[in-house]
């Protein structure tokens, strides 16, 4: 999933963040001025990732973000890329981690949980389902934390 699938929010939180992006592309339109909008995953601290395990069970509970996280310190190096970006216009960036919060490999997740939704490109073993080849193109986002290198898998 990239930043062109329309978001369709399902919370008031959600619905506030599709508000924010539509403000600053309208507001981006008519005064020149450009905004960054940063669509962060579900943001975890070092710390959170001794709760990892107990998502592997039931791989419905965290399909609703398709299983995506971004450690907190890999959140401030993006914002810090946000403050200086070279853009025009209003751009919204999906910043994640580069792999799943869970140990099953991603096609094998998606297969089970969404079926009859196909992939539009070969994926990585535990690769991301939220795309971040934006971030990593304009902003030069390249996340560098992971849960994998904390905790046995």
């Amino acid at each position: 999933m990239d930043e062109d699938h329309y978001p369709y929010p399902t919370s008031t939180y959600a619905l506030s963040k599709v508000t924010g992006e539509t403000t600053a592309r309208h507001v981006a339109e008519w005064s020149g001025i450009p905004f960054v909008a940063l669509r962060l995953s579900n943001v975890h601290l070092e710390e959170d990732y001794r709760l990892v395990p107990g998502y592997w069970a039931d791989p419905h509970l965290r399909k609703w973000n398709l299983w995506g996280y971004v450690d907190a310190r890999d959140v401030a190096g993006a914002c810090r890329l946000a403050l200086t970006a070279q853009v025009t216009g209003a751009r919204s960036f999906v910043i994640a981690a580069a792999d799943t919060i869970m140990r099953r490999p991603s096609a094998e997740l998606l297969a089970e949980v969404f079926p009859g939704v196909e992939l539009t490109r070969e994926i990585g073993t535990y690769e991301t389902l939220l795309s971040i080849d934006r971030a990593r193109e304009v902003l030069g986002f390249v996340p560098q934390h992971s849960w994998r290198d904390v905790i046995d898998h």
